[in-house]
Formats: C-alpha cells, sequence, structure tokens
C-alpha cells in the first residue's frame, strides 16, 4: 500500500500521478474504498478529473447527502419471517461513509462537523488521497485541525497520498509533519530529522560528482580525460571516507565502467534519504517549459475608485479588509458604474481584439467581476466570450470548457474568479491576463500554472493591467521585482510573502513604509533562499522521482501501444457483433448509440442517447466532452466480462469438406483456461498462462492440435443451422463424451507443469524484491515492516493457490467432415 507524499512543482502533473496510483491500486484489487479530501473549490475538479482521466466515478459527499442518508428510515413488516435478518441487513443507524466505496469530499466537512468527522472515522478505508497538504499545520507546540483529523483517519488506513506543490512552504518542521503522517514509526523525533536533512548536503556533492563524472565519460571532449581523472581521484576519495565499504569497493578500478557508476547511484537511492516516501519533480530537473513573458500595462486610476471609502474609515476594519477593497475596487460600486469607468475593460476589449482569434484565459478574483466582464464582452464589445465562476453546475463547466476549447465557432475568451485558476487545465492558450492580482504569491503561481504545463508547446504572454500610484501598482511591483513571481516559478512564495507581510500589508493598506527598500530587501531574500534550496536539494530524491533511462522505456512503450489499431478493430467488430449501430464521427472518434437488433438488452457504458467516443488520447485531452476508450476503460473490460460469462457462443458445430477424411468424420476442438479462485490484489495473472490453451482430438483419440492449428481449421468450416446442430448432437452424443474425456484428460496431464511455472516465476520475482527490502533494512530506516511481512505473505498466499489452480472449458466446437 502505497504511502508517499507527491510534490512536484505546479504544472507537473501531481493529480494525474494521484490518479495513476489509485487507478492501479483499484485495478489490481488491492485498493476498494478510497476518500479523497480537498479543499472545497477543489471538490468538483477532482470529480472531472478523475471521471475524464480515468472513468473512476466519485460520489461527492456533503451535509445535504449524509443527512439525507441518515435520514432513512427502513420499514419492515415485523409478521415477516426474515424480520431480524432484513433489520440486521439494513440498520436503522447506517453509517453513510458505508453506502458508497469511493467518496470524494471536502476536509472542512469532517473538521468542522465532529460526527461526520467520527462517522469517517468509523468507516474502514484501504486508500487515502489528500489534496493541497500544506495546509495541514503541525509543530512541536500543537496542530491544527486539519492536521488531527487527517492523521486520526490515517492511522488505520493502508495507504496515503499527501499532495502538495509547495513543500518548502512551512519550512523543514512542515515538511517533517507530512512525514510523520506517511510513517509515524519513522519520523517520530524532529531534532532527528534536523540532523539526517544536514547530511544531505555532503551526499549531494558526492552524487554531482558520481553524475558529472558519467557526463564526462559518456560526453568525450576537450581535456575530458584529464577532467574525469580529477573528477574520479576526488571522487574515490569521498567514497572512502563518506560510504560504507562495500559501496566504495573496487571504484578506483571501475571509475572508467559507465555501468558500475549508474549502479552505484541507483544503491544510493535506495539506502539514502527519504525517497521511499517523497517523490518531487521540478522545473529546473525536468526542462524543456515554455518562458513565461511579462507584458505590464501601467493604467490611469478613475476618480471613482480614488474617492472611494470602502473600509478605510471604519476603526473596527482590519488591516486586509482595507487592502482587498485597494486591490478590488470595483467590488465597492454597482455593476453599471465601474463597467463602464475603469479603464481595464476598455484596455482588455482593446487587447482581446488585437489577438483575435487566439484563445485568451483572463482570471479575476471574484465570481461577480467575472460575470460582469463576460456579460460585457458579449453584449456590447461583440467579443465571444464564456465564463467559469462558483455556483455553475458541473455540466454548465463542462460546457463552459468545451465551448472555449473549440477550435472553430467556439469562444475566444473564458473569463474565471479565483476557481479557475484551480480548474481546469488549458495549454491550448498562450495568453493570460491577470485582470487583478490576489493578496497570495501562490495564486498568482496556480494562475499561471493553468497554461504553464506540461503540453504548452509555446512562450506564454503574462498581461497584468495595474492602476499607477495605487496599492495596485506596489503590490505589482513586490511580486514582479522582488519574487520575479510572473517570469519565474516561485514554490517558496507564500513563505516569502508570511515573513514579509508586516512590512508589506501598511505600504499597501496606508501607503506607510519604503516600498523601494522592501523590494530589494525581498529580492535579496529571495534569491539568498533560492540558492540555499539549490544547496539543500537531495539530489538522490530528484534520481529516485524520475530516472530518465526507464521513463525512456516507458514512453516508448506507451507510444507503441497509442499507436495499435487493436482497439479500435475490436471494438468495431464487437459493435457489429452485439447490434450495436455506430457511425463515422472524425478521425479515430465514433458516434454509437442503441441498435434495434441488438445481442442483449444492455451494453456496458452505452447511454440511451448514445456515446461520443475517441481512440485518440491527444482528442480526448483536447475534448472533454468525448470518452477516450482504452483497454482499462469500463466498457471495454466489462463487454469482455460480458462475452466470457455469457453462455453465447461458446459451443458451435460446423462442417468442413475434406476428400482425405472419410464422410462424416467427428473432430471435437476444445479450449481451456488455468483459473484459480484467488483473491484480485494477488495478481495471479502475470504468472499463470493468460492465453487459452486447445487440443484437436478425433473418436480414436489422436490430438490433431498441431496437425490442424485453429486458423487453419476456421478457413475450411462452414456454420451449420442451429437446428441441424442439435438433431447431430443428439445422434453422436457418445462419441462427443468420448472425444471430450480425451481433451480432459490431455488438459489435465498438462496442468501441474504449468502450476509449477507459474510457481518458479512467482517465487523468482516475490523473493528478489523481498530480499533487495530486507538487506536494504539495514542501511534504509524507510522500509517499513509491513512491506517485508507484505511480500513474505504474498509468497505463501499466492503458492496456495496456485496449486489449488484448475481448468476452465471456456469453448468447444463439433466439427464434422461432410464432402461434396
Amino acid at each position: 500500500a502505497p504511502r508517499v507524499l507527491l510534490a512536484d512543482e505546479v504544472g507537473l502533473g501531481k493529480t494525474i500521478e494521484a490518479g495513476m496510483i489509485l487507478h492501479q491500486q483499484l485495478h489490481t484489487g488491492r485498493a476498494q474504498r478510497v476518500l479523497i479530501l480537498v479543499p472545497e473549490s477543489l471538490v468538483h475538479q477532482w470529480l472531472v478529473e478523475m471521471l475524464r482521466r480515468f472513468n473512476l466515478r466519485f460520489s461527492i459527499f456533503d451535509q445535504a447527502r449524509i443527512s439525507a442518508i441518515e435520514s432513512v428510515v427502513y420499514e419492515f413488516d415485523e409478521d415477516d419471517e426474515d424480520y431480524e435478518q432484513l433489520i440486521q441487513e439494513f440498520p436503522q443507524n447506517q453509517n453513510p461513509f458505508d453506502t458508497e466505496q469511493q467518496i470524494l469530499c471536502s476536509l472542512d466537512l469532517l473538521t468542522k462537523n465532529p460526527k461526520i468527522h467520527k462517522r469517517a472515522l468509523e468507516a474502514e478505508w484501504d486508500l487515502i488521497i489528500v489534496d493541497e497538504a500544506h495546509h495541514l499545520h503541525w509543530s512541536e507546540q500543537g496542530s491544527s485541525p486539519e492536521y488531527d483529523c487527517v492523521e486520526q483517519l490515517t492511522q488505520t488506513a493502508n495507504g496515503l497520498l499527501l499532495l502538495t506543490a509547495t513543500p518548502e512552504q512551512a519550512g523543514i518542521e512542515g515538511h517533517f509533519a507530512r512525514l510523520r503522517l506517511l510513517d509515524p514509526d519513522r519520523f517520530y523525533d524532529l531534532e532527528k530529522f534536523k540532523q539526517e536533512e544536514s547530511g544531505f548536503q555532503k551526499l549531494n556533492g558526492l552524487v554531482e560528482k558520481i553524475q558529472s563524472l558519467i557526463d564526462l565519460l559518456q560526453n568525450p571532449q576537450n581535456n575530458s580525460e584529464i577532467l574525469a581523472e580529477k573528477t574520479a581521484s576526488d571522487l574515490i576519495s569521498d567514497l572512502t571516507t563518506q560510504l560504507p565499504e562495500s559501496l566504495a569497493t573496487n571504484i578506483e578500478d571501475q571509475w572508467q565502467d559507465i555501468d558500475a557508476l549508474k549502479q552505484l547511484l541507483n544503491q544510493l537511492v535506495d539506502r539514502h534519504g527519504t525517497g521511499r516516501a517523497l517523490f518531487r519533480n521540478t522545473r529546473a530537473t525536468i526542462k524543456g517549459f515554455p518562458i513565461r513573458e511579462l507584458q505590464a500595462y501601467a493604467l490611469p486610476c478613475p476618480e471613482l475608485y480614488l474617492n472611494a471609502d470602502g473600509h478605510s474609515n471604519d476603526k473596527n476594519a482590519s488591516s486586509e479588509l482595507i487592502i482587498q477593497d485597494k486591490l478590488h475596487p470595483e467590488k465597492l460600486f454597482p455593476e453599471s458604474d465601474w463597467i463602464q469607468l475603469d479603464p481595464r475593460v476598455n484596455w482588455l476589449v482593446e487587447k482581446l481584439k488585437s489577438l483575435k482569434p487566439l484563445k485568451v484565459l483572463v482570471i479575476c478574483h471574484h465570481a461577480s467581476t467575472a460575470i460582469a466582464l463576460d456579460k460585457h464582452l458579449n453584449l456590447k464589445a461583440g467579443i465571444r466570450s464564456t465564463s467559469f465562476y462558483p455556483g455553475l453546475s458541473i455540466i454548465e463547466r463542462d460546457r463552459a470548457a468545451a465551448y472555449f476549447s473549440d477550435p472553430d465557432g467556439g469562444a475566444q475568451v473564458l473569463i474565471c474568479s479565483e476557481i479557475g485558476s484551480e480548474g481546469r487545465n488549458f495549454q491550448f492558450s498562450h495568453h493570460l491576463v491577470l485582470f487583478d492580482l490576489p493578496l497570495n504569491p501562490d495564486l498568482i503561481e496556480q494562475r499561471i500554472g493553468r497554461l504553464d504545463r506540461i503540453g504548452q508547446r509555446q512562450n506564454i504572454q503574462i498581461h497584468v493591467p495595474y492602476f499607477e500610484n495605487t496599492a495596485q501598482s506596489i503590490i505589482f511591483n513586490w511580486y514582479h521585482q522582488g519574487l520575479n513571481l510572473f517570469e519565474k516559478s516561485c514554490s517558496a512564495g507564500y513563505a516569502i510573502y508570511e515573513k514579509y507581510s508586516d512590512a508589506l500589508h501598511p505600504l499597501l493598506a496606508n501607503s506607510e513604509g519604503d516600498e523601494t527598500a522592501l523590494i530589494e530587501e525581498t529580492s535579496a531574500y529571495a534569491q539568498n533562499l533560492s540558492e540555499q534550496m539549490q544547496q539543500g536539494r537531495d539530489r538522490l530524491l530528484e534520481l529516485n522521482s524520475c530516472r530518465p533511462e526507464i521513463a525512456k522505456q516507458l514512453i516508448e512503450n506507451i507510444q507503441q501501444e497509442e499507436q495499435s489499431t487493436l482497439l479500435s478493430e475490436y471494438m468495431t467488430r464487437l459493435f457489429d457483433e452485439m447490434g450495436v449501430e455506430h457511425e463515422f464521427h472524425s478521425e479515430h472518434t465514433l458516434v454509437i448509440k442503441p441498435g434495434n437488433h441488438m445481442q442483449t438488452d444492455y451494453f456496458p457504458g452505452l447511454k440511451g442517447e448514445g456515446n461520443t467516443i475517441t481512440f485518440d488520447r491527444a482528442k480526448a485531452l483536447s475534448r472533454e466532452d468525448i470518452e477516450f476508450l482504452n483497454w482499462e476503460h469500463p466498457m471495454v473490460v466489462e463487454s469482455m466480462e460480458m462475452i466470457q460469462t455469457e453462455e453465447t457462443g461458446k459451443a458451435a458445430v460446423a462442417t468442413i469438406s475434406v476428400k482425405g477424411l472419410p464422410p462424416a468424420t467427428l473432430l471435437l476442438e476444445c479450449f481451456y483456461t488455468v483459473e484459480t479462485m484467488s483473491p484480485k490484489d494477488l495478481q495471479l495473472a502475470r504468472y499463470l498462462p493468460l492465453h487459452p490453451f486447445r487440443s484437436l482430438f478425433d473418436i480414436n483419440g489422436k490430438n490433431l492440435d498441431s496437425a490442424v492449428p485453429h486458423k487453419n481449421l476456421n478457413a475450411l468450416c462452414s456454420k451449420l443451422p442451429k437446428r441441424i446442430s442439435r438433431t447431430v448432437v443428439e445422434q453422436v452424443k457418445e462419441q462427443i463424451e468420448t472425444m471430450l474425456d480425451y481433451a480432459q484428460k490431455s488438459a489435465e496431464a498438462t496442468l501441474p507443469a504449468i502450476k509449477a511455472q507459474a510457481n518458479q516465476k512467482m517465487k523468482k520475482d516475490l523473493s528478489q524484491e523481498l530480499n533487495r527490502l530486507k538487506s536494504l533494512k539495514s542501511f534504509n530506516p524507510m522500509i517499513r515492516d509491513e512491506e517485508i511481512t507484505f511480500l513474505e505473505k504474498m509468497i505463501s498466499v499466492s503458492s496456495d493457490y496456485i496449486e489449488k489452480a484448475g481448468l476452465h472449458m471456456q469453448a468447444i466446437r463439433l466439427v464434422i467432415n461432410n464432402p461434396k
């Protein structure tokens, strides 16, 4: 069961990584009951991501749904003889969290409702996922309600995934707090953890020398031999003093062996650091991301805003309320007033016209601002626009996103409230307008992250209008000149903001303070912090988070699979056989509908109004209204199960016309599979043969399997009408039973060898990993005891189930020779 922290920077796919882990756990049967806890604003995003990307249907739990479930009263007749059993099966006080297997809810729902939290604790969970985990605060003095809630839930859950893009935000103490949730037995002492972390800098230097030596050997240049020898000399000296003798052995003789050096790196990854619990990919490591280009527009502040009072005259108002008024002055006036007088509105209209037909994402802080701008652009400026804000249903959000993504007749502009910076991804656009700036640098990074992410192919143009000589210009200058926030990713932005908030807030609220001095001090601190983070980077963590050679092989396998047409051919044939209507929509895309002559009343996943499906991943990513079919899509998996479990097509009678065989010669073709009633999580299909094995017997007990392959026999066979088939079978029933006995005995004779081979393969695979973990445990305390126990149990239980494996006849065909 995975217990890890996914800490990739914004835009590198943490949600997708979590979804892949979750999907694998569900697909292999290692998890069934899953709870996802996210901030309220991300509930619908997660619902859509899990559905669109992984075809996982989560149930959203909120106060209303839980209350509805708990209020259900089950009424039974006391005279019913099954009354007692019915009462047990339908308890009056049913736990709402036991009514669904996969549940998605906000963390606030649990922390603000002790009764609901208690209900969640009473339920059993195989896997818990917590997004935005940097909001879980802990210190040796105390912890937040959110942290306590998650800690209590995860004490009994097998698996735990924590997601955060800013692991540095709360410093080393916050980092320790999250690792403590993953493995409290390993991370129990903050001071000890700090000592371990301080040792990483020496280890990082060692790793850098190994990597530089590998680079020199792989890329020979002038003087590289001299440089390599010097690097090797320093490396050998460090190895002999810093590492166990077992790792430094033979390095003096093998320093020119690239494979030996890579193996050394792999051993270091296994033995040291928090790599087994923490994965973090950064833009600096991955590289290849587009450039962010800032375009700022200083505009005059209108009299309407200069004369606005807001909270400034309220003695009881907090500085933050006053700052919000100054950063978002439009909130103080009716829409009809500010939309006409705000210079940013006319600037936006002209900018959009100049960029036409390019897609532009506009983000502003408040939903009312987004709605007003959308209305103005559509009705007054004649610009195709749509909006995205809280209060829209999932369907309405889907429509807005689809309208914006449509390359032909879609909207040029999508205007989002702050939820847009936490919602969908719009890599097809490369123009971003920040209509206003929030008082949180992390929100800026999240906004830019909607475009600056994997899949973006062009430089990102960031347009920022602001009012001169106001709080807006101060916050812009501080973000830009102090943090360099717009042009570079700044994962520690909020930590820097907290450090300087006492000096920044008076400047924004009342223009009290020295803006230039604050910006200079912030810039120096941010640069120094960046250098410290770079020096203290855990290079072993980076290596473990993305191993390029393994990644390259995975990518090649995926590309090969994506280029295959096997699935589309299979599904098209299946639709034809089952009577499902299908018509061409576009390349690699079909529209399917229930047909008038379907073979079954129910076809998995087929809607009454039909579905639009595609076998092209790129199209599915750009069109969220089209379902993406792969081999693990529920429609594909369930239709295969339907074919396997139903009797239709499993028995047949056919004729052949071969003059060399006597008339009325009978052949019996049988297909068997090896099956076991093992739990799904053992994944014994990895070791037992997936393909059925075949036999072809005549009445004399001769096996003609190799002499007459299935493909060749198929080419000779002709279908015999069902009415005649039944008569023939009745007449030759005894001969069929005789040949069936031959086939059964032949299949049973092959079974022991199949089971022995499966057992041998299973023990080889699992024992190798078990021995590796046992060996590593003496070096790396991140190896959990339950990992070793789990593998030991898997080997024992898997062996038992393999021994109990039996034969299952999948299909039988009687073939009769009828020469013309």
